[in-house]
């Protein structure tokens, strides 16, 4: 596929020292941003952002406020209709 040769192979000591320091600043805020991002989650309103996604609608009203059934009802009547 290609050489053995390392893509590091060009970098300076002080280089990958960088390097290292930079991987290890993430792995260390690593858990601070899901500490941060389940926080954030938690407190998110689904109106609000469904609202900022789609643009804001009422959700009371047809076609987007939900079925006064679940569908069970006509999916037993077609299933009965398919038995016959």
């Amino acid at each position: 596929m290609g050489s053995d040769t390392s893509a590091l192979a060009s970098w300076s000591s002080e280089q990958i020292a960088l390097g290292r320091r930079w991987v290890q600043a993430w792995k260390n805020a690593g858990p601070e941003l899901e500490r941060i991002r389940r926080r954030e989650l938690r407190q998110l309103d689904a109106y609000a952002a469904i609202a900022l996604l789609c643009g804001p609608a009422d959700y009371g009203e047809a076609p987007r406020a939900p079925k006064p059934t679940s569908g069970l009802i006509e999916q037993q009547r077609v299933f009965r209709k398919l038995r016959r």
